[in-house]
């Protein structure tokens, strides 16, 4: 059981970021404002979320603009998308236990 608890990540203790997570790992890359929308946030708290998963380098950030327009996607990187999966097979393991 101990090892099993090793590999739940704090990081994916919040809702929203385990669902930026999962929109992540279905996803190449997804927009600020499309994801946003898709988790039923506001701007504020979809932000302080995100950082706290770039801070962890969980995400990449890329800004660009199309048109006069700033776009801002974002991606899992190859740390953020073990580290999920490891954290969903260990929650699986733990489900399987009881």
């Amino acid at each position: 059981m101990k090892n099993i608890l090793e590999n739940i990540n704090k990081a994916f203790d919040h809702r929203v970021r385990l669902a930026i997570m999962s929109v992540l790992s279905v996803n190449e890359s997804i927009d600020f404002n499309s994801l946003k929308e898709l988790l039923g946030v506001t701007d504020g708290n979809l932000a302080s979320h995100i950082k706290a998963l770039e801070k962890e380098n969980y995400i990449s950030v890329e800004k660009q603009f199309i048109g006069k327009k700033p776009n801002t996607r974002y991606k899992s990187t190859p740390s953020g998308k073990k580290a999920f999966r490891e954290h969903i097979e260990a929650l699986e393991q733990l489900l399987q236990n009881e």
